[in-house]
């Protein structure tokens, strides 16, 4: 689509400002985002405060449209400013944009009385507007990234987990039985869950010695295991940051002139490949 240049050089201002992070523009308009996020979700808190949301209902939902209205504005400027906004409306920060603003106008469309409860969970889930704020801090970028790297990892430690699980509830249900509270192999399942990790809500416990023996090794387990995923993450996120580093120190416009060779040292004099100077 061909658009007149002073529409380009609108974009390419709003661009800079609404997706930039460099400029001062663009620094001021994350804060007034941040600042319009955390007002919003305050301002569910309290329409979910019964006495509350009794005396303030007319000005809660105000100024709840007010935020409506502001994020549903960014939104537009969001598309109108991104190079590909098929691609933005598309991506995990598209969506959640998307999905921060619709409940309220789902709201507005449905107002049958025996609905009101789907409405209510509908208003409950602008609190997630909360999840805008990760794009504007780099190190939660750092860490999705790290945690996308190690979702593999990650998978097989739950279904190892899960299979444990399941192992030291079918245990509990031969060895404490129907007569002790364990009713069936999902619900000692259920008690292995909460054993292992450490929770222990105390609706189930063993009441034989071999029970107690078998509870005791499950607790053990809990905490062996719970240090696992911390290792996976705390690998990738140190990778992350060796790579950040590099790229921080490198540059990629020096080029060697004699076998194309790019990304340099900053401080480079000489091609790390043939060692002809830059």
């Amino acid at each position: 689509m061909i658009f007149p240049n002073h529409i380009k050089n609108l974009r390419v201002k709003l661009h800079e400002v609404i997706f930039g992070y460099d400029t001062p523009a663009g620094r001021n308009f994350d804060i007034f985002l941040i600042v319009a996020i955390l007002l919003s979700v305050l301002v569910v808190l309290i329409d979910s405060v019964g006495p509350l949301h009794q005396s303030f209902d007319s000005q809660l939902f105000w100024v709840e449209w007010a935020f409506t209205l502001l994020f549903t504005f960014e939104y537009l400027l969001r598309l109108y400013s991104s190079q590909s906004p098929l691609a933005y409306a598309r991506s995990f920060y598209g969506l959640v944009d998307f999905f921060s603003i619709l409940p309220s106008y789902l709201a507005l469309i449905e107002s049958d009385a025996s609905f009101l409860v789907v409405i209510r969970i509908l208003r409950v889930l602008r609190i997630f507007r909360i999840l805008k704020m990760i794009r504007y801090v780099s190190e939660a970028n750092m860490l999705l990234r790290a945690l996308i790297n190690a979702r593999r990892k990650i998978l097989v430690f739950i279904v190892s987990v899960l299979a444990l699980q399941v192992i030291f509830g079918s245990v509990m249900y031969l060895v404490e039985g129907p007569e002790n509270g364990y009713t069936s192999i999902p619900l000692s399942i259920y008690w292995s869950i909460v054993t292992m990790t450490t929770v222990g809500f105390g609706d189930i416990v063993p009441h034989t010695d071999l029970g107690r023996f078998i509870a005791a090794i499950t607790m053990l387990t809990g905490y062996a295991i719970i240090a696992v995923p911390t290792g996976i993450v705390s690998s990738e996120l140190m990778h992350e940051f060796q790579q950040q580093h590099r790229y921080d120190h490198i540059d990629i416009e020096k080029v060697c002139l004699h076998c194309q060779r790019k990304g340099h040292d900053l401080d480079a004099n000489y091609c790390r490949q043939c060692g002809t100077k830059l």
